[in-house]
């Protein structure tokens, strides 16, 4: 149902290693970079950017959304791990570690990070079958 997503920054150079370093994780390519646009999707071009990082077009300062998130899928634990871990590393924040989270469905494990400008972008999967070599992870989390 959703064709893209676009989260507005003050500075994409600011940004620009954190996206890189997420959306590399979870096998996804930079297709476009202006002054003022990043964009991920698909590197074969069959479809446009499904995420799109910009600063606003009218000029003003882009603020986070309260209550505002993007989610990105992963397809096991071990990815949301590597997505959390890599965020971090390329001057992300912490908005909550990988594992799963007692009042959510039990299929559940994810990680939140925040950007360098705050905005909150959450890693998960949705899946109660994981890969043998995920469940010592998950197992030590939970």
């Amino acid at each position: 149902m959703i064709s893209y997503a676009t989260i507005g920054v003050n500075s994409i150079a600011r940004v620009l290693p954190f996206y890189d370093a997420i959306m590399d994780v979870l096998g996804h390519d930079r297709v476009h970079l202006s002054e003022s646009w990043i964009g991920y999707g698909p590197a074969d071009g069959s479809y446009m950017p499904k995420l799109w990082i910009c600063t606003p077009e009218n000029g003003l300062a882009a603020t986070i959304g309260n209550g505002s998130m993007v989610g990105l899928h992963a397809p096991s634990p071990a990815m949301v791990d590597r997505v959390h871990a890599a965020g971090l590393a390329a001057g992300g924040s912490s908005e909550g570690d990988p594992g799963r989270r007692p009042h959510y469905p039990s299929g559940y494990y994810l990680a939140y990070l925040r950007d360098p400008e705050g905005n909150k972008i959450s890693a998960f999967c949705n899946t109660d079958i994981f890969p043998e070599s995920d469940q010592a992870a998950i197992s030590a989390r939970v």
